[in-house]
């Protein structure tokens, strides 16, 4: 997400809307928000629905505690940022979802674990594109 946080002004100046959905509402999801200064309007799908029409439902254990989530974690530490025990469901998988004006979908990426994100260059290159 700190990519894609990061290149904000570039997403804005391609005509590109950011929505970023979580599945937990509530003081944990603003506070989210605030700490990160995520510029992207949240949507709240308590019931899930968004996440398993794109089919980002369990990941397994390796997966989302592996070597790549936890250099992950690594890197976010030695930037400063500090770390939470998560509170909410660790095993559901998140992702990243292209969807142009015509409402056909251009990129779909369901994640393994918080490690595997397409990278933001990927993502801009198919907006670029047209």
């Amino acid at each position: 997400m700190s990519q894609l946080r990061q290149r904000a002004h570039e997403l804005e100046r391609l005509g590109v809307d950011a929505l970023v959905v979580s599945f937990e509402a509530g003081p944990m999801v603003l506070a989210y928000a605030r700490t990160t200064g995520l510029p992207f309007p949240i949507v709240v799908d308590e019931e899930r629905e968004l996440y398993r029409a794109y089919g980002m439902l369990h990941g397994r254990k390796r997966d989302l505690w592996g070597p790549a989530s936890v250099r992950v974690y690594l890197r976010l530490m030695l930037r400063g940022r500090r770390l939470r025990l998560p509170t909410g469901d660790t095993a559901q998988l998140g992702g990243d979802v292209l969807i142009d004006p015509a409402g056909v979908v251009r990129v779909h990426h369901v994640g393994s674990g918080p490690a595997d994100r397409p990278a933001i260059e990927a993502l801009l290159d198919v907006v670029r594109a047209g």
